[in-house]
């Protein structure tokens, strides 16, 4: 079932029925997410993997998970260089320690569970609706365009805003302890960026503004991290935390930039080479 199955062995299709475009059943889910989404720029699908499968999809996570590229990096929230020129007390300015890894989408086999998602036309039409667009698109990004996360015991993803506007993601394993998602719901907009705000948060004294989520393996997570800064906390115990990333666009040919996959992957491609900087949608900083 797990490599040779269809698309509805692998959803709880009775709760999210997405092969069924007339169902009413998954008109509810859709209209459930964009209130979450519109809410608080969050929303998380419970037990969207069929529950047979959780296991499968921690094991394959597991198999993969050694092709991680660890780099423990000085960053920013915005994840552009340290000596930016901003002003004195611009959030910027603040260095984290980011400690997560990433595994590349051609270490990922075809035949995997989170593979054969990120490929489906009928889940793409599925998260597409959720967030409200006309069309998605997978990345052109042969490295970036699925990843699993790997955040081992004692690191962290640290604060940070998503270059897309918006982000899909499924924990496969959980950490033993600590590993968890908190964000803060739009605190940015298009048009500012709520420096005091951000600041806030870096500096531990903007608890008012985060919110944590209690996610599990097999959840379907949707995100706008664009205008949401959020972080992963630091793992403890024994137990590596996995989470694939499912990367879509909502236009055709995007491919990250050289400095930042060459950050998160250790390596470019021919493509990365070939391929303009990508032009951002708003005028926020990163």
């Amino acid at each position: 079932m797990a490599t040779t199955g269809v698309l509805d062995e692998i959803i709880d299709v009775a709760r999210y029925p997405l092969t069924d475009s007339e169902s009413a059943r998954r008109r509810e889910a859709v209209a459930l997410a964009r209130a979450e989404l519109d809410e608080s720029g969050c929303t998380v699908l419970r037990e969207f993997i069929r529950p047979a499968l959780i296991e499968v999809l921690r094991e394959q996570g597991e198999a993969i998970a050694p092709h991680a590229y660890y780099e423990v990096e000085r960053v920013n929230a915005y994840n552009i260089p340290l000596d930016s020129k901003l002003p004195q007390r611009h959030p910027g300015r603040i260095v984290l320690e980011r400690g997560n890894a990433f595994v590349p989408r051609d270490r990922i086999p075809a035949d995997a569970l989170i593979h054969r998602l990120y490929t489906s036309p009928e889940f793409q039409r599925f998260v597409a609706d959720c967030f409200g667009l006309a069309e998605l698109y997978e990345f052109a990004d042969p490295l970036a365009g699925l990843c699993l996360n790997v955040v081992a015991p004692g690191m962290s993803h640290p604060w940070h805003f998503d270059t897309n506007e918006f982000t899909v993601s499924m924990l496969t394993r959980p950490a033993e302890s600590g590993g968890v998602f908190e964000y803060c719901p739009n605190i940015r907009s298009p048009h500012a960026e709520n420096l005091d705000d951000v600041r806030d948060v870096l500096t531990g004294s903007g608890q008012r503004l985060i919110r944590s989520l209690d996610l599990r393996p097999g959840d379907l997570q949707l995100f706008r991290g664009r205008f949401s800064l959020h972080r992963v906390s630091p793992v403890t115990g024994g137990d590596q935390r996995h989470s694939a990333i499912f990367a879509y666009t909502d236009r055709p040919g995007v491919i990250g930039t050289v400095e930042r996959t060459r950050q998160l992957f250790g390596r470019v491609l021919p493509d990365h080479l070939a391929a303009a900087d990508a032009v951002r949608g708003d005028r926020l900083l990163d």
